[in-house]
């Protein structure tokens, strides 16, 4: 406990990550009451390992941390995946963090396939900074690879932080088509040039640098006050080379620069009574996160080590055909547990069961207001009975 109080007093931590391997429950209830015992206010996450063994023993963790312990690296691992998910997740093949029980029984050159394909759509969605990002990052922005991926961090490492998305074009290798597809995509915090840090494309940058001017303010200013961008009239920069669709776009971006698209982090909070299997009871109304979606269903992660499944007939109080239009993985919901086979270590939760009960006590707290416009004593001179409560 002593020990804990000193690194976060140390290296001034805001948050703790706690990996949700054997005795990960455990383990967050200790942080939790040496923090209490402490009155330090530092919120205590868990997190998945999946894959964190894996990478501790890739080509790509020797890389960065070639002293280290393999359990050191993955300790690492599970506290960036708090800080930043996308970044660390991206070093490790995506199949070591299951991605479903028959992923083995599939094609597996057109899984992989697949996989790198939403690995490179979500990173391109996000968004990479130039300066910090790591090679297992960038290799998955559009119009890079491994090889210049890691051009582009021994560049970085030789001469510097890059100062704007131009200084690309030093990189060895780094030719202007590459530029193009890639520029977008990255990001540069404090550079030269504000646009350096949205997703404006640098061709762009003449048609923003217009607006700025026909404004009269600087481009500064323009990406730091979304009332001033709402004064801009489209109409007068459509060309042939840009169309209205994409200066929306543009539009769009100034409006919130730099701004991550990612949803806000919201950690689940599991009940302290509740860590083993042997704790639950039926009935009892929880709080967890989605694991894993299925064609029958969706795992839901309880607080417990074994997940619970929600059978797709009580994902909602509707008729779901397709799981994936009801949850999605990371998603925190509510659930009830229907049935526990202790033996057996199955779990059978609902959905729908815990939002029907959250929704009849709303029902029962909320009083029946007389519809506005009837004169109940109208009703009764013409001879209905009116019950009165």
């Amino acid at each position: 406990g002593k020990e804990l109080i000193r690194l976060v007093e140390s290296h001034g931590s805001e948050m703790i990550a706690v990996g949700n391997g054997t005795a990960g429950r455990e383990t967050e209830q200790f942080v939790r009451d040496v923090l209490a015992a402490a009155e330090m206010h530092l919120p205590a996450v868990m997190v998945s390992e999946a894959g964190a063994s894996v990478y501790s023993a890739s080509d790509i963790a020797r890389e960065e941390f070639p002293e280290l312990d393999l359990t050191v690296r993955g300790a690492i691992s599970v506290a960036r995946r708090l800080q930043d998910p996308l970044a660390e997740l991206v070093k490790i093949d995506p199949k070591s963090i299951g991605v479903g029980q028959y992923q083995h029984d599939v094609n597996q050159t057109q899984l992989k396939k697949a996989l790198d394909s939403v690995v490179e759509s979500c990173v391109n969605y996000v968004g990479v900074d130039l300066n910090t990002a790591s090679w297992a990052l960038l290799s998955y922005v559009s119009g890079l690879g491994p090889a210049l991926a890691k051009a582009i961090v021994r560049h970085r490492d030789e001469h510097g932080r890059f100062p704007s998305r131009k200084a690309l074009l030093d990189v060895s290798r780094f030719g202007s088509k590459a530029f193009e597809q890639s520029a977008g995509f990255l990001r540069i915090r404090g550079g030269e040039n504000h646009l350096d840090n949205t997703a404006v494309h640098p061709e762009r940058y003449p048609v923003v640098e217009a607006m700025a001017a026909d404004l009269g303010a600087s481009l500064a200013q323009l990406v730091s006050d979304p009332a001033l961008v709402s004064r801009i009239d489209l109409s007068r920069y459509i060309s042939d080379t840009i169309g209205l669709p994409t200066l929306r776009d543009i539009m769009e971006e100034l409006k919130k620069p730099g701004r991550d698209p990612r949803e806000e982090f919201v950690a689940a909070s599991f009940r302290d009574d509740v860590r083993e299997i042997s704790d639950l009871k039926e009935g009892m109304v929880l709080q967890g996160v989605v694991t894993n979606v299925t064609a029958f269903g969706a795992f839901v992660d309880i607080g417990v080590h074994q997940d619970g499944l929600v059978h797709v007939s009580h994902l909602a109080d509707r008729y779901v055909k397709d799981p994936n239009e009801a949850v999605s993985v990371g998603q925190l919901v509510r659930v009830k547990v229907l049935t526990v086979d202790r033996e057996r270590k199955r779990i059978s939760l609902s959905i729908r069961e815990a939002e029907r009960g959250i929704a009849h006590r709303q029902k029962r707290g909320t009083k029946k207001e007389q519809p506005a416009g009837i004169d109940l004593s109208k009703l009764e001179r013409a001879g209905f009975k009116v019950r009165k409560k």
